[in-house]
């Protein structure tokens, strides 16, 4: 089936429907024959059952309100009584659901990391989801949303001791019908006129199309056809078997493990990319494999995407921050990355649970919970990297360089912070190094105080000078025994809360040392790099390379220099290239040499080139042209030199060691850390989920906007660096409505522990339990106000249950870029509903009635239901046709959108298969027109 052409599966459906037709007749005439013990049931006869209160529809928690036999009054008011609270019932259906459906989420985005292997042999590591999309969506995302309709089938076989009902079936194929009927209307009418949206995953859309419809069938064959008006054993077990084979084919077709069964089934670059999602997986099996070869041979970049997806997710954020800061330069960065991480949010694909806990939270009065979680996680990264606040003291700078005959100069000991008031008061010392106190400098010892409010303090050196030539010599002022006080001539106990530190990091040390070279002033000095290589920020702007002038330092010297191409290309691709002479002038000891750096906001970059320096040349005088002319009269042979030329030859400017060095450009850690942080703060589990009791009782007392255009709600915060806009009367109205069902769920353990299955548990039993609360008073409202449980279900209940998948696919269908979360989802979760509401109840109740030996069996009245599945699949069937006839009529050319008068007919259409369904069903129930 999953590698047969759409046309062919769609013929198929189509006359399995109309067989329906035929086969009812059949099993009409041979009822007695097949089921005998059936028809002497009392449950047969429901034309002349009483559509009123009776004492057996007594509920499961809530009794008949009493007494039955009331006058039309009472039973309006009772009526609006019963209607008011299932309202609020369902509310907390939807509330508790969303708890389910953060839970999913939470499960269903946890990742690891693989590796995979390259075409070329190469292996990498990737982060790839755990759960298969398509299979998250038919188990876990459509059990979330079908709960209501599944549980309520459940409990209500439970609570009529394992006997059918109407209310459980019911509910099911008539949310089917209103979620494939007027949830598509909604969405084919609310694109913008002239825009379109297209199913993506259309293999995957037939198979659960296909099955939506067959597991209507299916229900028909066993009630109708198989045993007529019972259940079977093997029948219920299959029903609820065709859920794993449901989830099984759909994630083959998704995977084209049949279609593509010639590939190696494990993660390799070529089975990443042949299975991409496009249009073209709808073609025959050489072409589609024609196609995956072209996929093969793409380009690094787009392989790199396929392989991870993370890979392009930061490419987006990369180029998002890039915008944003072109067009808002002064926004602060915390801000920047807010709504960069939104907008990139809200351009990804996002899940059907994502819709739906978007749809319930506006809906309640709890506003924009993904944008309001961004800024949040956004604040809290930002607070954790503040600076420490604590007072500094250090040297400034910590390194000094003086010439021989400076004679004395000071060494500033800065203090830094926002509190200055108070005294700090330290000692310092000279230590000899390569130069010796007395005969290179003078030794110094003492304290220094700085007052309140005070920051910087010096201590003056004094520096020998003499004739003899030296290399250069080192020497280091100490500073120590750090005392902070309020008051210098008593000490009192709130000194010990004063914040101040020795150190410029913040380390606290317990001494801090400042090294002073000093340089000899007799020859002109030996030049080289400080440093063989250094590393610098693709985002520095310039990275400027010290130079030094070591052994002395007279006179002016030009040292030229120039840039070397390296992995890094120069010419404005990654730096300018760089080249003239540096001018040292007479006692200057080092120069910085500037090279332009082109940022290209990569996320990993390792880059380098070379920067060289040439033979420097002592500058004699310029000439009256302004050129310069150097000091390179004599040879530089010793042996034809002069002593006087040695002499001065030896004091002539030198070329050092480290004449070449290596400049490695590497990405910007700011910027790499804020792609970090919103890859970190846009997991959407996180961002939906919560993580304490704290958070979600805080959540559960907020009040928020339901802003629905969130476009320009962006657009307005980026313009304005707003936080949004105020919550509407709809708003609060909603929220303090909702308030009781918020708290009472608060206490539903939150996502983060163990991984959200917690939160999926106690979610499905609070589901549970509101679930079995509206069964009963669904059944005491329809028989209050003369309505059959059939009614009340396909019409009241599934609608109420439906509800908050209208909101959710509407979202989707104007958020999306195609149709897969609005249209796709729907009939995967039509069938879960009925192989999972219907298999697992009746497989209950006909395992109970088998072991129990009841004559007959599990008995189901097939006359109301039979005709309601009949109409639906029927139906259905015209409902898929229509949206095939859109996707490839050109003038539309997909499922959603269009021209207005072509969806505004579409939407009119099947708007009236639904008001159809529900009037043929009704009449059916009243034995106004004859059932089966």
């Amino acid at each position: 089936m999953v590698g047969l052409p759409p046309s062919v599966l769609l013929r198929s459906t189509l006359i399995g429907c109309f067989l329906i037709l035929f086969i009812n007749p059949i099993a009409s005439q041979n009822t007695s024959s097949l089921t005998p013990e059936v028809t002497e049931e009392p449950v047969v006869d429901r034309c002349s059952a009483e559509t009123g209160c009776r004492p057996e529809l007594e509920g499961l928690i809530i009794p008949l309100w009493k007494p039955l036999q009331t006058n039309l009054v009472d039973k309006i008011a009772r009526g609006i009584v019963y209607f008011l609270l299932l309202s609020y019932l369902f509310l907390g259906v939807s509330i508790v659901a969303d708890r389910f459906m953060s839970a999913i989420e939470m499960i269903t985005s946890q990742e690891r990391e693989v590796t995979v292997r390259r075409p070329n042999g190469e292996e990498t590591l990737v982060t790839v989801r755990i759960w298969n999309e398509t299979v998250s969506n038919l188990t876990l995302m459509a059990l979330g949303s079908s709960a209501p309709e599944i549980l309520l089938s459940i409990i209500e076989i439970m609570a009529k001791n394992f006997n059918a009902g109407d209310l459980g079936p019911g509910t099911i194929v008539g949310s089917a019908a209103f979620n494939l009927f007027c949830i598509i209307a909604i969405c084919v009418y609310v694109i913008p006129d002239g825009e379109v949206r297209k199913i993506e995953h259309l293999r995957v859309f037939v198979v659960t199309a296909t099955w939506s419809i067959l597991a209507y069938l299916w229900l028909y064959f066993i009630i109708a056809v198989s045993s007529y008006g019972r259940v079977d054993v093997w029948e219920a077990l299959l029903t609820f078997a065709f859920f794993p084979i449901l989830v099984a084919l759909a994630y083959m077709t998704d995977r084209k493990i049949f279609f593509m069964k010639f590939l190696e089934k494990k993660y390799t670059a070529q089975y990443a990319i042949s299975t991409k999602k496009t249009d073209a997986e709808m073609q025959e099996g050489s072409n589609a494999m024609e196609l995956a070869n072209n996929h093969i041979g793409a380009s690094r970049t787009t392989l790199d995407d396929e392989l991870d997806p993370a890979a392009a997710q930061k490419r987006e954020f990369m180029k998002k921050l890039h915008e944003l800061r072109q067009k808002n330069p002064d926004m602060p960065e915390e801000r920047l990355e807010q709504l960069a991480a939104y907008e990139v949010v809200q351009s990804q694909h996002k899940s059907r649970a994502y819709y739906r806990i978007m749809a319930t939270r506006k809906m309640t009065g709890a506003g924009n919970v993904l944008k309001r979680n961004i800024e949040k996680r956004v604040h809290e990264e930002k607070a954790e990297l503040e600076v420490d606040r604590r007072v500094r003291v250090y040297f400034d700078p910590a390194e000094y360089t003086v010439m021989e005959n400076v004679g004395s100069f000071e060494i500033e000991i800065v203090r830094v912070g926002e509190n200055l008031d108070f005294y700090s008061i330290l000692d310092f010392e000279t230590v000899d190094g390569t130069a010796m106190q007395g005969s290179d400098f003078h030794f110094a010892q003492g304290s220094v105080r700085f007052a309140p409010g005070e920051k910087s303090v010096s201590v003056t050196l004094h520096i020998v000078d003499d004739d003899e030539f030296e290399e250069d010599e080192h020497f280091k002022l100490k500073i120590l025994n750090l005392r902070n006080t309020k008051n210098p001539n008593q000490k009192s106990e709130s000194d010990q809360s004063i914040s101040c530190i020795l150190g410029e990091t913040g380390e606290g040390l317990e001494e801090l040392d400042c090294l002073i070279t000093i340089l000899d002033d007799d020859h002109c000095g030996v030049f080289s790099f400080e440093h063989e290589e250094v590393t610098c920020n693709e985002n520095c702007g310039e990275a400027k390379i010290k130079v030094c002038r070591n052994s002395g330092a007279r006179g002016m010297v030009h040292l030229p220099y120039m840039t070397i191409s390296g992995t890094a290309k120069g010419g404005g691709v990654d730096y300018l290239d760089s080249f003239g002479d540096l001018e040292f002038k007479n006692d200057e000891t080092f120069k910085y040499i500037s090279v332009k750096i082109i940022d290209d906001e990569d996320y990993q970059k390792m880059e380098h080139f070379f920067l060289e320096i040439g033979h420097p040349k002592k500058v004699a005088s310029v000439d009256a042209n302004g050129r310069t002319v150097y000091d390179e009269d004599f040879s530089l042979d010793e042996e034809k030199l002069s002593d006087n030329q040695v002499i001065a030859m030896q004091g002539r400017p030198k070329l050092g060691i480290v004449s070449k060095c290596k400049v490695n450009i590497v990405e910007s850690q700011e910027f790499k850390g804020a792609v970090d942080r919103l890859m970190n703060n846009t997991h959407m589990g996180d961002l939906l989920g919560t993580s304490s009791w704290k958070e979600q009782f805080k959540e559960a007392l907020t009040v928020s906007a339901g802003d629905d255009d969130e476009d320009a709600e962006g657009e307005g915060d980026e313009e304005g660096g707003g936080g949004g806009s105020e919550p509407g009367c709809f708003d609060y109205v909603m929220h303090f409505l909702t308030v009781p069902w918020k708290l009472l769920f608060a206490f539903i353990p939150p996502t983060d522990i163990m991984g959200g299955w917690a939160c999926f548990v106690f979610s499905i039993a609070g589901i549970g339990l509101l679930t079995a609360l509206i069964g009963d008073l669904a059944s005491h409202f329809g028989c209050t106000v003369g309505l059959k449980d059939t009614v009340t279900a396909i019409s009241f209940v599934a609608l109420g249950t439906s509800v908050p998948d209208t909101f959710a696919s509407k979202t989707a269908a104007c958020g999306d870029q195609n149709a897969d979360a609005s249209v796709g989802n729907v009939t995967g979760s039509n069938a879960v509903n009925v192989f999972l509401g219907i298999g697992i109840a009746w497989s209950m109740a006909a395992i109970y009635h088998a072991v129990k030996g009841t004559p007959g069996g599990f008995a189901v009245e097939p006359g109301t239901l039979g005709f309601s599945v009949t109409t639906f699949c029927i139906l259905a069937l015209v409902c898929i046709l229509i949206l095939m006839i859109r996707r490839y009529y050109k003038p539309i050319g997909a499922e959603l959108g269009g021209p207005k008068f072509a969806k505004t007919v579409t939407s009119i259409i099947l708007v009236g298969l639904w008001v159809g369904y529900v009037i043929l069903s009704a009449l059916v129930a009243y034995c106004v027109i004859a059932g089966f």
